[in-house]
């Protein structure tokens, strides 16, 4: 039986394939493309809505990131401090997750992520 480490692992390959086989479709339409790759995913794995969202959301990320070594050191955040690292210069930034929400989530002229019905 599979541990359900490989079944996610096996859901953001499929998710990371169907973004790069239809990403020229979609572009500048992130939020589209987004919601293609979660309803593919329901529907060709069976899978919930909720685990596809957070298992395109992080296939996402990774072809997003293009190659860029800065990450968020999960084992050193807390849920009100996201603590991002650049290897390069051996920065540790704070960020306050408040300030993520305010500058991203919630503000209508970045958000780029929700799913659209």
């Amino acid at each position: 039986m599979k541990s359900v480490r490989d079944y996610q692992e096996t859901l953001q390959q499929a998710a990371e394939l169907f973004i790069r086989r239809h990403q020229a479709q979609h572009l500048g339409a992130d939020q589209v493309l987004f919601s293609r790759a979660v309803a593919h995913l329901v529907e060709s794995f069976s899978t919930t809505q909720a685990t596809a969202e957070n298992v395109v959301a992080r296939a996402y990320g990774e072809l997003r990131a293009n190659g860029d070594p800065r990450y968020l050191d999960v084992g050193n955040s807390t849920s009100s401090m996201a603590m991002l690292v650049d290897p390069r210069s051996g920065i540790c930034h704070a960020v306050p997750v408040a300030a993520i929400l305010q500058q991203i989530i919630d503000n209508p002229a970045r958000r780029r992520l929700s799913v659209v019905n």
